[in-house]
């Protein structure tokens, strides 16, 4: 053991220093593909509008994923998906909006489906006859963001662009007027129709219409307005007219207005956009002067009334002062007798009537009183008359009738009712009457005898003359035969005629002889006893 080895050498251990592994390169590319996952989503996120839905009454021309948004022809946004509402009965479709577009989606912002249309004088739509329908839009003005919207069902007439100002107008008859249709200012268009809709109580017609900046400033309170369609069609003792705004307004119909010259042009802001104006038929009834504390009559008529109806006129010797208000029917229950009453009512101050220095109301309505009282008197009655061959309407005429009975007005009766007489035609079928009346009164059948034997006898007559124009004739041919051969005799170079001039040759000759012997006896007148001289006895 004591020989025991030693090793020679022994290893020590030592501190050593550690080295960082390095970065492998096979984890660069999953890195990268990271960071452009990050990069490209967050642009994703960034590139993305937001998503707004719309309600619509129908899906027709809608298809999800094709069909656009457009604003002034820019595609801002597609329809990405399509259902039915909850009720089934409108439906829902959700849109996807280009970037940058939440400015555009704000409360009053509107869209609508764009289809082929023609509404008035306004015909849209036809591009999507070729690319399909699309919606269109409409920004609105409002500042608060909305993102659920009710679709329009027709699109709107006027876009928020333009300036000017919107007016209401109020009519029982609607006519040719629809949604587009113009508006006219002196013959040139200024606006159009922009909606309409029944009152709450549905006898009149709300029309909403917008006039164009700067022609809106000539509407003011005393402004008229009236339907211009077709022609208008009067003639006059000055002739026949023929007035129309345009050939637009004959083929679609129009809306004219105009201010009376005692109306001036005030500021926009003192007409309220909301006042109602009254639509009148034509131009003559806009301009007409309205009833000054009219008064309401009534008038019974006891013949055929076809024909008046309620606005027709009432005149006084062809001066309006009235219209009828009211036409019905009535029967007496204890005579049993038809009548028709007609409520009209009167304008005394078309009558040109000048009361001066009036205390109180009282005095007017006494004076009144005595005019209509002397006006009675004097025979004027209420008459129907024709005022229109063609249509058959008729009026009320007041006129003075010097031969109508006495009459007296009942100013306890409300309404105060005044006479009346019957009209031309009732008087013509009253006389024609009396005639047929008076024709039955005549022994026709003795009148049928005694005229059968008139002719009889005229018959007879007629006969002896046929005769008699017989034997005239035979006279005639007679006569005609003697005037021939007289003719044939007169001619120059007949026998006759030869014979003729030989006849008075001779003749001639013996009177020449005879005037010899006169003279020859004148101077011997003794020769007829003693002969003539010189010759032997």
């Amino acid at each position: 053991m004591g020989d025991e080895q030693v090793p020679s050498a022994v290893p020590s251990s030592r501190t050593v220093a550690r080295k960082h592994a390095r970065l492998s390169p096979v984890w660069i590319i999953p890195l990268l593909a990271g960071v452009v996952g990050i990069w490209v989503g967050i642009n994703h996120i960034r590139s993305e509008g937001p998503t707004i839905t719309i309600v619509f009454r129908s899906a027709d021309g809608l298809e999800a994923g094709k069909t656009r948004i457009q604003y002034k022809g820019v595609d801002v946004g597609t329809i990405k998906n399509i259902r039915l509402s909850d009720d089934h009965h409108s439906v829902i479709a959700t849109a996807a909006m280009a970037p940058r577009t939440d400015e555009f989606l704000v409360t009053d912002t509107q869209f609508w489906v764009v289809r082929p249309r023609i509404s008035g004088a306004t015909v849209t739509g036809l591009g999507t006859l070729i690319s399909g329908a699309y919606i269109g839009m409409e920004i609105g003005k409002s500042k608060e963001n909305k993102y659920d919207f009710v679709a329009l069902d027709t699109p709107p007439v006027v876009s928020g662009e333009q300036s000017g100002r919107f007016f209401v107008l109020k009519t029982t008859d609607l006519g040719s007027l629809d949604t587009g249709t113009p508006v006219f200012f002196r013959r040139l268009q200024v606006g159009e129709v922009v909606s309409y809709k029944l009152d709450a109580t549905g006898q009149f017609f709300i029309l909403r219409i917008f006039v164009q900046s700067p022609y809106d400033r000539y509407v003011t309170p005393l402004t008229r307005f009236w339907q211009a369609s077709g022609i208008d069609v009067s003639l006059s003792a000055s002739g026949l007219s023929v007035q129309t705004q345009s050939l637009l307004s004959i083929l679609i119909g129009g809306i004219a207005f105009a201010t009376p010259s005692e109306g001036a042009v005030i500021p926009a802001s003192l007409t309220s956009p909301d006042t109602p104006y009254t639509l009148y038929a034509n131009r003559s009834q806009a301009f007409e002067p309205p009833p000054r504390n009219p008064q309401t009559y009534q008038l019974i008529f006891k013949e055929s009334v076809r024909g008046l109806l309620p606005g027709a006129p009432v005149e006084f010797r062809g001066i309006k002062i009235g219209q009828v208000t009211d036409v019905r029917a009535q029967i007496d229950a204890r005579t049993l007798q038809f009548s028709a009453p007609v409520t009209i009512q009167l304008d005394p101050q078309r009558l040109g009537v000048k009361v001066l220095d009036l205390k109180s109301a009282a005095d007017l309505a006494s004076i009144r009183r005595r005019v209509i009282d002397n006006l009675v008197a004097d025979g004027v009655r209420a008459q129907l008359q024709t005022g229109n061959l063609l249509t058959g309407a008729t009026y009320v005429a007041f006129d003075f009738f010097p031969g109508a009975p006495p009459a007296s007005v009942d100013w306890s009766q409300n309404p105060v009712q005044l006479p009346t007489t019957p009209g031309e035609l009732q008087t013509l079928e009253t006389s024609a009457e009396n005639i047929v009346k008076k024709l039955d009164k005549m022994p026709l059948d003795q009148i049928g005898n005694e005229l059968r034997a008139d002719l009889a006898t005229l018959n007879l007559t007629l006969g002896a003359a046929r005769t008699t124009l017989t034997t005239a004739n035979s006279t005639l041919l007679s006569a005609r035969s003697t005037i021939d051969n007289a003719n044939s005799f007169l001619e120059p170079n007949s026998m006759q005629s030869q014979e003729l001039d030989a006849a008075l040759i001779e003749l001639t000759r013996a009177a020449r002889s005879v005037r010899v012997l006169a003279d020859y006896l004148e101077r011997h007148p003794e020769a007829l006893l003693r002969g003539k001289k010189g010759e032997p006895k």
